[in-house]
């Protein structure tokens, strides 16, 4: 096998594997125009990839806080509407005055009302 430190693969474990080392592209002088464009290409992936997954976050929630409120504003209202008595009330008030006018239409002695 190889020695330690003759750059086999057991010295590159030792040394710090150089593939994984985070380097800046415009210090490296070996790096051609086109290794440094792939380079920016693939970090400029990586970081719409983190906004992407955080932006996905943010709208989930946000979603999920309108769809509460629509479906409480939903609830209220039936639930007040269920309370409400406002037609029953205005329905008596229709009756009432029917038979108000029934009265004086009706002649005058005989208390039978006079079909409209």
């Amino acid at each position: 096998g190889a020695r330690p430190g003759s750059g086999g693969i057991e010295g590159s474990y030792q040394r710090g594997a150089a593939f994984a080392k985070r380097i800046d592209p415009a210090r490296e002088p070996e790096l051609s125009a086109e290794q440094r464009r792939v380079m920016q290409r693939a970090e400029e992936a990586l970081r719409r990839r983190g906004l992407q997954r955080r932006l996905r976050g943010r709208n989930l929630l946000t979603g999920l806080g309108i769809g509460a409120v629509a479906l409480g504003i939903y609830g209220f209202t039936f639930y007040k509407i269920s309370q409400e008595r406002f037609l029953d009330e205005l329905e008596q008030e229709v009756e009432a005055a029917r038979a108000q006018a029934r009265e004086r239409l009706s002649p005058a002695g005989t208390g039978l009302a006079q079909p409209f």
